[in-house]
């Protein structure tokens, strides 16, 4: 392949259009907030989880409660009522009477003991409840830590896409000035060798695969017509002479 040797240098000017925009594509799958955001959305998942647990556990002893308050009440009137019959008169049988004393003694007890229960379920609804409002509390601050680092991600991408768009109307103008087969073989050689397509031969050497050329390969690019398209032997990357080529 031929190409006017300005052409060749153009292509130089592709190639470091096209390794910005390589950076620029890898700093913005690198930007520090994505690892951040990633961080501290699995911090806020297991938040929330613990926070549906400790909701969960909240409600259970709130019906827990209520079941054991409404125990209590019935033992309550259950008691009123007898302690009515007995302020009364009504019952007039000894044995009845003890019964009946007796009974309200027994309700007393169990009266007691199911307070007692109310008690340690409003203990543990309260511990509950404090969990609730600290979980909340610390799912609201990670929250906000993630949309504070999703606007700082925002504003630096939309920066980059700025220069992104930039440098993309740059390449179109200077890849169009660049004859179409020239350019196609190089975009052929970008797609295979990691982005690279052109290099420039610098001191005798590849600036694409960084290796020194061997004076058989230097001797024939010296005799090659200047506007002979040259490729590296090892790397097999167009080869871009200039008077810093050491030839």
């Amino acid at each position: 392949m031929n190409a006017a040797p300005a052409d060749q240098i153009r292509l130089l000017d592709v190639q470091d259009l096209d390794v910005r925009l390589q950076q620029l594509a890898h700093k913005r799958r690198s930007l520090p907030e994505h690892a951040e955001i990633e961080s501290l959305s699995r911090d806020l998942t297991q938040l929330r989880d613990l926070l549906v647990a400790a909701q969960t556990e909240e409600s259970d002893c709130a019906r827990e409660q209520t079941k054991a308050e409404q125990d209590v009440d019935q033992v309550r009137q259950r008691a009123a009522r007898d302690q009515k019959r007995l302020d009364s008169g009504a019952v007039s049988s000894p044995k009845d009477l003890e019964n009946l004393q007796r009974e309200i003694t027994s309700l007393a007890k169990r009266q007691g003991d199911l307070e007692d229960v109310v008690l340690e379920v409003m203990e543990r609804r309260e511990s509950a409840q404090e969990r609730v409002a600290e979980l909340t509390e610390r799912v609201g601050s990670v929250q906000g830590r993630i949309d504070d680092a999703t606007a700082r991600r925002d504003a630096a991408v939309e920066e980059i896409d700025g220069e992104v768009a930039s440098i993309t109307k740059e390449r179109e103008v200077v890849a169009g000035s660049v004859p179409a087969p020239l350019l196609s073989l190089y975009d052929k050689l970008r797609g295979q060798q990691g982005g690279i397509g052109a290099a420039k031969l610098y001191a005798r050497t590849c600036q694409g695969c960084r290796q020194e050329l061997a004076i058989t390969e230097l001797n024939e690019i010296r005799s090659a017509a200047p506007d002979t398209v040259v490729r590296c032997e090892n790397c097999r990357r167009i080869l871009v002479r200039t008077s810093e080529s050491g030839l």
